[in-house]
């Protein structure tokens, strides 16, 4: 059973402002199915704005591990607060492959970071 990891976390500490950022890959590949880390925007700019950088960088993940959003099976994704539910939807629902939704949950938290407004975390057949 091979497992290909995608990029890693390792380097990049300071790089955010924060003292400690956690070892992890950007994506894990195993058995045809590829799993992102939960995928986030510059602390920058609307919600629009961040979920079209977070798409747009779970494209890259998803096209390094050989799939693409046509293949995606579940989103999870995570609001800094759900008053943005809306304008982050205008931007999913022009992005998604209309023919091959996914399953997905999206919830309220407090995010990693101020201003980080949107989180996305996906799976996909490769």
């Amino acid at each position: 059973m091979t497992i290909q990891r995608i990029g890693s976390t390792e380097g990049l500490k300071d790089v955010f402002g924060v003292k400690v950022i956690p070892l992890i890959s950007l994506a894990v590949v195993h058995n045809g199915i590829v799993s992102t880390c939960g995928v986030t925007a510059e602390p920058t700019g609307d919600v629009k704005v961040q979920t079209k950088k977070v798409l747009e960088r779970i494209d890259g993940l998803l096209e390094k591990a050989g799939s693409d959003k046509s293949k995606l099976l579940t989103a999870h994704v995570w609001l800094a607060d759900m008053k943005d539910f809306e304008d982050h939807n205008s931007v999913w629902n022009e992005w998604v492959d209309r023919q091959n939704a996914p399953v997905r949950v999206c919830v309220q938290t407090p995010l990693w970071r101020p201003n980080i407004l949107v989180e996305i975390m996906v799976t996909a057949a490769q």
